[in-house]
């Protein structure tokens, strides 16, 4: 009892503070997420998210050199097609904008990972993450057919980590068995296993031109009041042969984040999404908000939560921070 226990002992000066901090944030425990749009020569603010940019695969040389030097070790690839149709057949194209982004990037720096978003909503023209039948509702057996051929080109394009975020049933095992009888059996797969049907999600929607057309994702996005049911889709696709786990959203589900880290031991991810990163921008752009300061609470406390690594928009900001 006061006054033989002090623990402000141990926060008198910051060398103490750190010396006895618990949680830590590492610069090669973030991947950062990038929009790739066709053309070239594009670097195109996105009004939505201050600071990110839709580039063209030509523009991504400097941005994955700039990332390598700032010691971030993975980005995330979304797609921006330049045509769309209702079987998102642009995909799973050779010369894909997301194919064309590999051999831009693993030119440019082969020793960066490159990490491939795996979906159909970017390049449906109805929105949705998969093909619809004459109800409008999203087949889901069709679909995973679909997905395994993007993933299986997203490999042979140079991959080096396939990210399925679609939410169809049984998609992971799938793409395994697609990647493993054709040689890519080193290739993992970082699972979007746990995606909420969020509200923040609007500002990548409006950067990737993914918002559907007409309804909504609750379908086959999760319920936001499941955490039971969190788990359960984690298990289902451990089981099916992910090699990596993720939430989604992050800051708004870090008790689903602690959940998961207690139940499994695979790596876990977490995804610290577009609403995420525009809030704590617009707060900071009307002096409410102190920006470096909110940005290191909100990702310490993803990584306490129990995250293994974080998907970030602020990777380039925390980097910097960090050194």
């Amino acid at each position: 009892m006061f006054p033989e226990h002090r623990p402000r002992r141990l926060r008198s000066n910051n060398t103490i503070r750190k010396m006895v901090r618990e949680t830590h944030v590492l610069a090669e425990q973030l991947i950062f997420p990038l929009f790739v749009r066709e053309g070239k020569g594009i670097c195109e603010p996105i009004a939505a998210m201050p600071g990110q940019y839709r580039y063209s695969p030509d523009a991504l040389t400097q941005v994955a050199k700039d990332t390598v030097e700032a010691g971030i070790p993975a980005v995330l690839l979304f797609g921006i097609p330049a045509k769309k149709d209702s079987y998102g057949t642009g995909a799973h194209k050779r010369d894909g904008v997301v194919q064309q982004a590999i051999r831009s990037i693993k030119d440019a720096a082969p020793e960066l990972m490159v990490i491939t978003d795996v979906c159909l909503c970017e390049y449906t023209d109805h929105g949705h993450c998969g093909i619809l039948d004459e109800n409008n509702n999203v087949m889901n057996d069709d679909t995973i057919e679909i997905l395994a051929k993007v993933a299986l080109s997203h490999a042979k394009a140079g991959s080096d980590m396939i990210a399925p975020s679609d939410m169809m049933d049984g998609r992971v095992g799938i793409i395994r068995d697609a990647l493993d009888e054709s040689g890519f059996e080193n290739l993992p797969i970082l699972s979007y296993a746990v995606k909420y049907a969020s509200a923040f999600y609007g500002p990548f929607r409006e950067a990737a031109g993914s918002a559907p057309a007409f309804g909504n994702r609750l379908a086959y996005q999760m319920d936001p009041a499941n955490v039971r049911e969190a788990l359960r889709e984690a298990r289902f696709d451990i089981e099916e042969g992910a090699d990596i786990i993720m939430v989604k959203p992050a800051l708004p589900y870090l008790d689903v984040i602690r959940a998961i880290a207690d139940e499994f031991d695979e790596p876990l991810c977490a995804y610290q999404v577009s609403g995420e990163y525009a809030m704590i921008k617009a707060a900071a752009a009307s002096g409410w908000l102190a920006e470096e300061a909110c940005i290191m609470e909100s990702i310490t406390s993803i990584k306490r939560a129990g995250a293994d690594m974080i998907i970030t928009y602020f990777a380039r900001e925390i980097a910097e921070i960090l050194s």
